[in-house]
């Protein structure tokens, strides 16, 4: 059988576990594909998928094709109920949260947005109790099949115990925020860095479907980036892989929030380019915005601040190329409303770094809104529920 365990995950043998995977991420699949992707018989095929069936997390779709020279009767592709299931997902930022409800195939079926005026841990569980509460009237039909909530921000994020060890844009240190937020809401709680939470719904169901090994860069107030390599999403054995923002790149360059000097995002991060083109400028009270403006229309000293971040983007996602060789590269995030700015220094300095064959490793360019990034907490909400 496939009971829940105490964690609220499908609990069950390997083989449905796998079945199950590779429908929601990959599916309708027919029995006979199932079972020439994951090296098993169709017998265990069958016997895998049918406690799923019974409890309406699969389904039989109408028979669509043979299984192959002289079969007798078409196969039946197997298909996820996507109704089966909702999920809350939320992203925290710095003044507001941003949440989706989701179906079990991380389609979104409705978003809301409520502003954070107070970043003191209590306000924003308010406020994620408010957003998930307003959420549960987008359910269809019965709320009982929304047990479980997603949270995803910035930051050093222990996904085990739903500790926030740190998060810079919060100001916030040793928060246990998944069993509070479980407490606040009465839903099981999920809780992961925002770029682990982005890659997770690429790799489930976006563009890294099929890919063992890809990676998701965002530019934004930080920059981050998420590792698949092997099929599984890389956290390191501290939590913190993948984290180029951090990475050195110029030894004489500015201090960085994080302690260190000259990393990718103290020359890259947005708060870092509005410092520099305030500078540049000599006007206080510039914000990101305005610079992108003086920098398009062809202020030449605020425009270097864009190519010196796009260089260093560039050598951070070189860096990626170089020690994970993923098959291709997302490059996305809020900052991408600059895209236009970055776009030749970052493919420049890439380049130029990359090592080899590495260079060849394509970049795809995708702008996606705060409420994807919600998506992603749904999806490592999803993935809790699928794989014990």
């Amino acid at each position: 059988m496939f009971p829940e365990s105490g964690t609220g995950a499908l609990v069950g043998a390997p083989a449905a576990t796998a079945v199950f995977t590779a429908v929601l991420t990959e599916g309708p699949v027919s029995r006979v594909t199932l079972a020439r992707r994951l090296g098993l018989s169709s017998a265990a095929v069958t016997k895998a998928a049918r406690p799923l069936i019974d409890r309406g997390y699969l389904h039989e779709m109408a028979a669509t094709e043979r299984t192959g020279p002289g079969a007798g009767r078409p196969a039946s592709p197997l298909a996820v109920r996507a109704d089966r299931e909702f999920f809350i997902g939320v992203k925290i930022t710095a003044d507001e949260v941003i949440g989706v409800v989701c179906d079990l195939c991380a389609q979104v079926r409705a978003t809301a947005r409520r502003p954070l005026t107070d970043p003191d841990v209590e306000a924003v569980l308010a406020e994620i109790g408010r957003l998930a509460d307003g959420l549960l009237d987008a359910v269809p039909g019965d709320r009982t099949r929304l047990r479980r909530l997603g949270l995803a921000l910035s930051g050093d994020v222990d996904r085990t115990t739903g500790l926030v060890r740190y998060s810079p844009f919060l100001h916030w240190r040793d928060v246990p925020l998944g069993p509070r937020a479980a407490r606040t809401t009465g839903l099981t709680v999920t809780v992961e860095n925002d770029v682990k939470a982005l890659t997770a719904a690429e790799h489930w169901f976006g563009e890294g479907v099929g890919a063992e090994s890809f990676a998701l860069v965002t530019v934004g107030t930080g920059i981050g980036c998420g590792l698949v390599v092997n099929g599984r999403l890389v956290s390191g054995s501290y939590g913190v892989a993948g984290e180029i923002g951090h990475l050195a790149v110029d030894a004489a360059g500015p201090d960085c929030h994080c302690g260190g000097r000259g990393c990718v995002e103290s020359i890259a991060g947005t708060d870092a380019i509005v410092a520099q083109a305030r500078a540049r400028t000599g006007r206080p009270d510039l914000t990101f915005d305005e610079a992108v403006a003086l920098a398009r229309g062809g202020h030449e000293a605020v425009r270097e601040v864009f190519t010196r971040a796009g260089t260093a983007i560039g050598c951070g996602i070189a860096a990626v190329a170089n020690l994970v060789g993923p098959t291709r590269i997302v490059v996305s995030g809020e900052g991408l409303a600059a895209y236009d700015l970055f776009d030749t220094p970052i493919r420049t300095s890439f380049e130029r770094q990359a090592f080899g064959a590495a260079a060849r490793c394509p970049l795809s360019i995708r702008p996606l809104p705060f409420e994807e990034w919600a998506r992603g907490a749904a999806a490592v909400s999803i993935q809790a529920l699928v794989v014990p």
